[in-house]
C-alpha cells in the first residue's frame, strides 16, 4: 500500500510583514556601520594628535595693542557681549590662532566638528585626567555638543546623528547665544556689563571658565582681564562707530557705560549696538 505524503502549503508573507522584517534587519546593520564610522573618527583624531603643530603664544602684556586680542569671526551682535567673549578667549586661548587651539596649545586644522582629542592634564587640580578642551573658548566636547544642540545656527547629520560645525563663526555664534541666555545664567549679562559690573560677570562665569578667577584655578592672564576687557570693549565700540552708516534699525540703546571707556568713541555709536 502506497503512503501518500500530504503537501504542506506555505502561506505567503504579506508585503507589510516583509517590510517589517527588512527594517528589523536594517536597524542593527545601520548601528554597526555608524559605530564603525565613529570609531574610525576617534582613532583618526587620536592618531592626528601625535602630529599637532605648535602655535605662537602671545606675550602676556596688558598694555598690548587691542588687536593683539583677535576680533571675532562672527559678524554683528552686542559689543558688550563681543568684548566679553574676547576677554574670555584672552585667558582661555591666548594664541595667534585661537579657534584652532586644543588643550596644551597645539593646533588642529580640521574644524568640521569638535576634534574631541582627550589630552592628559599635566598640572593643576585635575592633573592626571584628560581634557578635550578645544577652540577659542576651550569648550570640552560634551559641553560643545550640549550647547550646540541648543544654540548652533546650522546642523548637519544623518538620521539620529547630528554634526555641528566647529568653524570659527559657529564657535562664536554658540557662545554668543549662550552668554545672552538670561534663563540659563539666571542673570542679564548684557545689562550687568553696561552697569560696569564686570567682576560680577566673571565670577558668574568662573564655574565654566576657571581661568576667569573665583574658580578652582587661575593663570597668568587672570589678573589682567579687567584691563583687557576695557581695551577690547573700546575697540568694539570703535568698530560700531566706524560702521555707523551700515547699522540696522530697532537696535538696543546704550544706557550706561563702565568707567574708563573713551566717551568720544561712545558718542559716535552709542545709539545703535547691532552691526
Amino acid at each position: 500500500m502506497r503512503t501518500i505524503t500530504p503537501k504542506i502549503r506555505r502561506k505567503k508573507r504579506k508585503p507589510s510583514l516583509v517590510g517589517f522584517m527588512f527594517l528589523k534587519r536594517l536597524i542593527p546593520i545601520s548601528i554597526l556601520i555608524f559605530s564603525f564610522i565613529s570609531f574610525f573618527q576617534i582613532f583618526k583624531g587620536k592618531f592626528n594628535g601625535y602630529k599637532l603643530q605648535s602655535t605662537k603664544l602671545y606675550i602676556l602684556n596688558p598694555n598690548d595693542d587691542p588687536e593683539k586680542w583677535p576680533r571675532l569671526a562672527m559678524k554683528g551682535g552686542d559689543p558688550y557681549i563681543r568684548a566679553l567673549m574676547r576677554t574670555i578667549s584672552a585667558s582661555e586661548s591666548n594664541y595667534s590662532q585661537p579657534y584652532h587651539v586644543v588643550y596644551t596649545g597645539k593646533k588642529v586644522s580640521d574644524l568640521r566638528k569638535h576634534p574631541d582629542w582627550c589630552i592628559t592634564i599635566v598640572s593643576g587640580p585635575n592633573k592626571g585626567n584628560c581634557s578635550t578642551a578645544a577652540g577659542r573658548y576651550q569648550m570640552l566636547s560634551n559641553t560643545w555638543y550640549s550647547k550646540a544642540k541648543l544654540y548652533h545656527p546650522q546642523r548637519d547629520g544623518l538620521m539620529f546623528w547630528e554634526y555641528y560645525s566647529f568653524e570659527p563663526k559657529y564657535q562664536d555664534a554658540v557662545v554668543y547665544a549662550w552668554l545672552s541666555d538670561r534663563k540659563y545664567w539666571k542673570a542679564d549679562i548684557p545689562s550687568l556689563l553696561r552697569m560696569g559690573k564686570l567682576n560680577q560677570v566673571l565670577q558668574l562665569l568662573s564655574g565654566t571658565w576657571t581661568s576667569l578667577g573665583y574658580g578652582i584655578e587661575t593663570n597668568s592672564m587672570t589678573g589682567h582681564l579687567p584691563t583687557i576687557y576695557k581695551e577690547v570693549l573700546q575697540d568694539e565700540l570703535s568698530l560700531l562707530a566706524d560702521n555707523f552708516d551700515l547699522k540696522k534699525e530697532n537696535s538696543v540703546v546704550v544706557k550706561s557705560l563702565p568707567k574708563g571707556v573713551d566717551n568720544e568713541v561712545v558718542k559716535k555709536g552709542q545709539r545703535i549696538l547691532d552691526y
